[in-house]
């Protein structure tokens, strides 16, 4: 499934399933954007929280920047 490059957090929403490309430990994996960090006002600081899709019962959240991951579906 071919994502779309971000490069305007304005268009990330709760709710939207993203690729991850990195870091390596997560890269490939799908997820689902849960928030934004309350600290990432600026927007060369911009992190967001994506609860990694595993297949088992684990969660697990990570904190990513823009080019980290790609937007494959929308809300």
């Amino acid at each position: 499934m071919s994502g779309v490059f971000l490069e305007n957090s304005a268009r990330i929403q709760v709710g939207d399933r993203v690729l991850i490309l990195s870091p390596s430990y997560v890269a490939g994996k799908y997820g689902v954007v849960r928030g934004r960090e309350s600290n990432s006002d600026s927007p060369a600081n911009q992190r967001w929280l994506i609860q990694v899709d595993n297949g088992d019962a684990s969660e697990v959240v990570v904190s990513l920047i823009l080019g980290e991951f790609t937007l494959i579906s929308e809300e």
